[in-house]
């Protein structure tokens, strides 16, 4: 039976790649389930310290939801509001403390669209495409994307995808903000797998501290977020001695000299 998420370990980074090309890797319950299983388990594992997530081939992503499946399963459309890890795949990657890059290596559409927008950096192959098509199958949308994608690209272009169920080309995507930078699909995984290899190479503990810093304070008012981080910042900032600051800056000084 062929893995439904292949694993591959290196450098502190995990390559996790959603498996079913042949489906263009829609999220049947089988793999939504075992996306929860191997986040949880890279949370747990010291030798990892950054996530890339991507889909197998050129083609998909992931197209979202199975829709066959929903079709043909009675109750299976409660997978859309699903509030545990193994049914809903965005609190799967939310398990996840560590940064997760997504590798978005072809189309990315509705629940699929919601994953990409789970992960904390999207790199984007040329091929990839963006779509949220939960209005043209009449189901709302339940794992974020309607709150995110405005926060993420302004509240007109989110209406403008949402409303008309139209793709949005992987330029585009990066002109509006949506992912950090358009690479070659060739270049898409060596490219991934080095912005998490530079993150990986942060001190862990203090990078799922601040990863936790940064998405609280987002979800709360301009305000609160900022005293948010003035009560976590005050309190870890204070026991940092000043000899591992002087030792720090050295390093960081010598790495941009490198850059």
């Amino acid at each position: 039976m062929t893995d439904l998420i292949l694993v591959d370990i290196a450098d502190g980074v995990a390559t996790v790649t959603l498996n079913r090309p042949e489906a263009m890797n829609a999220l049947s319950k089988a793999l939504r389930a075992r996306l929860a299983e191997v986040m949880t388990a890279l949370d747990g594992d010291d030798a990892v310290r950054a996530v890339v997530l991507t889909g197998a081939g050129t083609r998909a992503f992931t197209a979202g939801l199975d829709l066959k499946e929903l079709g043909s399963t009675e109750g299976a459309l409660g997978a859309a509001n699903a509030e545990g890890a193994s049914e809903n795949p965005v609190k799967a990657i939310e398990i996840c403390r560590k940064p997760v890059v997504g590798a978005i290596n072809g189309v990315a559409i509705t629940g699929g669209f919601e994953v990409a927008l789970a992960c904390d950096v999207l790199i984007a192959s040329t091929n990839a495409r963006f779509a949220d098509t939960h209005a043209r199958v009449g189901i709302y949308p339940g794992w974020g994307l309607s709150q995110k994608l405005s926060r993420m690209i302004g509240i007109s272009r989110a209406k403008e995808l949402s409303f008309t169920g139209n793709f949005l080309d992987a330029a585009t995507a990066e002109r509006w903000g949506l992912v950090n930078r358009v690479v070659s699909i060739e270049k898409l995984l060596p490219t991934a797998q080095q912005l998490a290899r530079d993150m990986a190479s942060i001190d862990p503990t203090f990078l799922q501290g601040y990863k936790a810093l940064i998405d609280d304070g987002y979800a709360l008012p301009f305000g609160d977020g900022m005293a948010l981080e003035a009560q976590r910042s005050s309190a870890a900032n204070s026991a940092v001695r000043p000899e591992e600051v002087e030792a720090r800056r050295l390093a960081v000084q010598e790495r941009g000299r490198s850059q």
